[in-house]
């Protein structure tokens, strides 16, 4: 069946002297409402134990807007300026339902400068876009085309740390599930090689952070370099960032054609849990892990499953999948990041990637037809003694118990 979805296409345009000018007006705007809003609702809530709603702070803005220091509010759009209130309470709304941290201050220089623009503060007439406040549509560089039909309903007008700018259009899209498969495959994630999958195959890891880090370092030294605050340091900061950004950009492409291609050809993706947060305490592979971006895979596979009718399984952290040997189950104590191929004792070889893959697809398997997670049992907290084959064993299937 059909069903739509909200759809952001992002574009680059550019703009002209006054509408970059009016945009980093905005831009400052909607992140001194942003933090001033902040600032009371925290004086509130920790001076008072009070909390205030959103109703509130559109009140306070308009207040605000009457005082002879923050005129020049008025000035800008009001919808973006609604529009920070509105996340700010949507950040408050998390916070309180403990999905996350307590909302942070805007940077300056650290903040990503963003303004979002909703359906009456732009005009959309022929394919061409027009914000509040400017006279002349801006000009987008159309890399694909919107849905037929499609509408318009937000606009994100934003700028990267590279200086460059883009506009995301959040539209209303009818998606075709794919057409139906029998194909299932699990996926093993690493470093040498980005995923390797169950039917043996093993995508190379691009490793676009050390394609580019010569270049990288080189502009960093330059950096370094110049003095705090003088107009060659805004250049070197700007060289540094588009190297950045060249780097993310390589890596995002890369990993939209490979999930695309994951879910159009199976009907089941099975993949591993995995706390990335303390994998890059690790020192010495902190580097290479964040390099291959798999938080970033694993949404990209979650929002494309759900779209086209595919099923993606996430199987426990816990499960042992390297050292499960998918022949008769046997689950080694140890086997260390460097062995990459080991002999178990029923006499069986194993590729430590590929038998990983493939005791992840079993127990993706399992979970889907059983609807029970896969995780290892934990020692008993009174014997110290440990039960981790019994789970394990279970979770391949076909394989015999010992």
């Amino acid at each position: 069946m059909t069903q739509q979805v909200k759809r952001a296409f992002k574009y680059r345009f550019y703009p002209t002297g006054e509408q970059a000018a009016e945009l980093s007006r905005t831009f400052g705007c909607v992140r001194l409402v942003y933090n001033k809003a902040l600032e009371e609702r925290t004086r509130a809530w920790y001076g008072e134990q009070r909390r205030i709603s959103y109703v509130q702070s559109s009140a306070a803005l308009t207040e605000w807007k009457k005082t002879e220091d923050l005129a020049f509010l008025a000035e800008v759009s009001s919808v973006p300026l609604q529009q920070a209130l509105r996340h700010l309470q949507t950040a408050f709304g998390n916070f309180f339902a403990k999905q996350a941290r307590y909302p942070r201050f805007k940077s300056r220089k650290r903040s990503r400068a963003s303004a979002e623009y909703t359906r009456s503060a732009f005009k959309w007439r022929g394919g061409k876009l027009t914000l509040a406040k400017m006279a002349q549509p801006l000009d987008i560089r159309w890399s694909r085309p919107l849905p037929t039909g499609a509408e318009p309903t937000t606009v994100t007008v934003s700028r990267d740390s590279a200086g460059r700018w883009f506009i995301s259009i959040l539209v209303e899209e009818t998606i075709v599930p794919a057409p139906a498969t029998d194909a299932v495959v699990g996926l093993d994630a690493g470093i040498t090689s980005l995923v390797t999958l169950s039917t043996g195959e093993k995508i190379t890891n691009p490793r676009h952070e050390r394609r580019d880090r010569a270049r990288l370092a080189h502009s960093q030294r330059e950096l370094s370099r110049k003095a705090k605050g003088s107009s060659n340091r805004e250049k070197a900061r700007r060289k540094v960032a588009r190297v950045h950004a060249r780097i993310a950009d390589r890596r995002r492409d890369f990993l939209h054609k490979l999930s695309t291609r994951l879910v159009r050809e199976n009907q089941t993706v099975v993949i591993e849990d995995r706390t990335v947060r303390n994998l890059l305490k690790n020192g010495k592979l902190a580097r290479a892990i964040s390099d291959v971006a798999w938080t970033n895979l694993r949404t990209m596979l979650e929002y494309k499953c759900a779209w086209y009718g595919r099923e993606l399984v996430v199987v426990d952290r816990w499960f042992p999948s390297s050292k499960l040997c998918g022949n008769c189950g046997t689950v080694r104590e140890k086997l260390p990041l460097n062995v990459r191929e080991w002999t178990c004792d029923c006499g069986t070889v194993h590729d430590r990637d590929m038998n990983a893959a493939r005791n992840i697809l079993a127990a993706g398997l399992a979970v889907s037809a059983c609807g029970g997670g896969v995780r290892p049992q934990r020692e008993s907290s009174r014997t110290g003694r440990s039960s981790v084959k019994q789970e394990t064993q279970r979770a391949t299937a076909g394989v015999p118990l010992r």
